[in-house]
């Protein structure tokens, strides 16, 4: 597969840029403001999105959600018990994105429209590989493909190189566990995982604090495998614009997660919208008020359709727990129906406000 160069592009011209700043960034000195000349933002990229100000209210029970996880992939609930799940709440549009894999999705689209109790969107996570950009969290920017075609066959084979790559990479960080004298193999052997699964750290931290190395999977996540801990193995894979185009190609509208960075960065995200980036993912549970305000602002004036969801992986809550803190209005999903020109089956399709 040729190199993604967006990264280095990216880089190189912000560098070139006066005072190392894109003439399409905002020039009002405030949240984007470099430090120094290290070339690094002021603003990292907060691991998991998260941010730490006042919590947004929810306006209404959430009848959307464009971002949840099944154990395809890392999450922990089988993707029908995932949906039941959502709608036992009120969810009436779902969007599965597991990492790197359609096989979840496959899977409840085989039972048909009708057999399922929301309108399903379906979709994938995938972590690129962002080289050259400096100031991300562990060099990646994660890209939503809302609305691929799970039949898409040049999509699969990508995804499943990027499977491959994330299988290899899950045996370097047993192998380095082990040589700090935390093994973790009988469990590794005992793992079930259904064919098209997709594995990954978190699969990792439930195996170490099964074996009593860790108190839970934030602290093993936090302590042994992040970035710059002792256990951390570099990702390999897509960049950014690979991961775009592959996205467009398959139908889907590829969407920028997580990433509260960015309306500092406004350069990274005008460069990604050159090579086919649609959507922002404003409404993520875990931004702050202030958060969300600033990245609506920042999708309205690029242009780009806003979306939104939980995020949920359900290590230690149940999906009505997440439900209780989520807020994506019925208007993300109308928006992204009307970007991928389509309508859902259900009741939600070209979701309406709420009274």
């Amino acid at each position: 597969m040729p190199e993604d160069r967006t990264g280095a592009h990216l880089e190189a011209r912000r560098r070139a840029a006066p005072n190392g700043r894109d003439p399409a960034a905002p020039q009002d000195g405030g949240r984007d403001e470099l430090r120094g000349d290290t070339g690094s933002f002021r603003l990292s990229y907060r691991a998991g999105g998260a941010t730490g100000g006042q919590p947004v209210a929810p306006e209404y029970p959430s009848r959307v959600d464009l971002h949840t996880h099944s154990c395809r992939s890392d999450g922990i609930l089988e993707p029908r018990v995932l949906v039941d799940a959502a709608a036992a709440t009120g969810v009436r549009v779902l969007a599965l994105v597991d990492h790197d894999t359609l096989a979840g999705v496959r899977e409840l689209s085989s039972m048909g429209a009708r057999g399922l109790p929301l309108d399903l969107v379906p979709g994938v996570e995938i972590n690129t590989v962002a080289a050259g950009v400096g100031g991300l969290s562990e060099g990646e920017l994660h890209i939503l493909g809302l609305g691929v075609d799970p039949d898409d066959e040049a999509f699969e084979a990508a995804l499943e190189s990027q499977r491959r790559s994330r299988s290899a990479r899950f045996s370097k960080i047993v192998a380095r566990l082990r040589e700090l004298g935390l093994p973790i193999d009988e469990g590794v052997a005992a793992l079930r995982t259904a064919p098209g699964s997709s594995l990954g750290r978190p699969q990792v931290a439930r195996l170490l604090v099964a074996a009593g190395y860790a108190p839970s999977v934030d602290a093993a996540m936090r302590d042994l495998l992040a970035h710059g801990r002792a256990a951390y193995v570099p990702r390999q894979g897509l960049g950014p614009g690979e991961a775009i185009a592959a996205i467009r190609a398959a139908g889907g509208l590829p969407t920028l997660a997580h990433f509260p960075d960015a309306p500092a960065r406004r350069d990274l995200v005008v460069d990604l919208i050159a090579v086919g980036l649609g959507g922002l993912e404003v409404h993520y549970r875990h931004f702050d008020r202030e958060t969300v305000g600033e990245m609506a602002g920042l999708a309205r004036t690029l242009r780009l359709v806003p979306t939104g969801g939980s995020d949920y992986h359900g290590d230690d809550e149940t999906y009505a727990q997440a439900h209780a803190t989520l807020f994506v209005p019925d208007e993300d999903a109308a928006a992204l129906l009307g970007a991928l020109g389509r309508g859902l089956g259900g009741p939600a399709a070209g979701a309406r406000s709420a009274p």
